[in-house]
């Protein structure tokens, strides 16, 4: 498995846009919509401005493609495309061809598990798909910090045409070298094409 990265140029971007990056995303490259679970598209990254929109910054915002290296032409086609998200209109660039790095923490910013809507039972259901993984690490769901909802759980919500799904952020710590890349390749949970279960080396705090 690699990461493929696109530059995404633009201005803005809705803050909740898995179910509308794979439907823009699908359009273009229509196997995306058929190829069972060997691609997972990662959330976009931007700063989140209110009212439901994040805004865009170069270079850090970037389309992020996980799948086998042998798939790579298939999605090349992207680069160069207008994509329109949810009446965001952004480009994508030209992609780099990145390989998993293996960190001891990693962190999803959305991970759903059907029938899970509760810490506890989603946390217990989490820890299960682990297990079966064979990873042996440990999980954690972060909570809020702004006062008034301070340590409460990070519960997150997507909008799927006119459902709403309920997931949660996720962290795993203490993994080995072997764990971490099992777990950014296979993630955790549904709708990896939306940008769920899609976890990444958590960034040391810059002091």
């Amino acid at each position: 498995m690699i990461e493929l990265q696109f530059p995404v140029l633009g201005q803005s971007l809705p803050t909740d846009h898995g179910y509308l990056l794979y439907s823009a995303l699908s359009g273009l490259i229509p196997p995306l919509h058929s190829d069972g679970e060997s691609v997972a598209v990662g959330p976009i990254s931007g700063q989140w401005t209110g009212n439901g929109v994040l805004a865009l910054a170069s270079p850090r915002s970037r389309l992020r493609l996980r799948l086998p290296a042998e798939q790579i032409a298939s999605v090349l086609p992207l680069a160069g495309k207008a994509l329109d998200i949810g009446g965001h209109r952004v480009r994508l660039g030209v992609p780099t061809v990145q390989t998993l790095v293996p960190a001891p923490a990693l962190a999803a910013k959305m991970v759903t598990i059907k029938g899970f809507m509760e810490p506890e039972t989603f946390l217990a259901a989490a820890q299960r798909q682990l297990d079966e993984l064979g990873i042996h690490g440990k999980l954690g769901i972060p909570v809020l910090q702004d006062a008034s909802r301070a340590g409460e759980p990070r519960r997150k919500v997507m909008r799927i045409r006119e459902k709403k799904v309920v997931g949660f952020a996720l962290h795993a710590t203490e993994l080995t070298a072997e764990e971490s890349i099992i777990l950014q390749e296979r993630g955790l949970g549904g709708r990896r094409k939306m940008g769920c279960g899609f976890f990444a080396p958590v960034r040391p705090r810059s002091r």
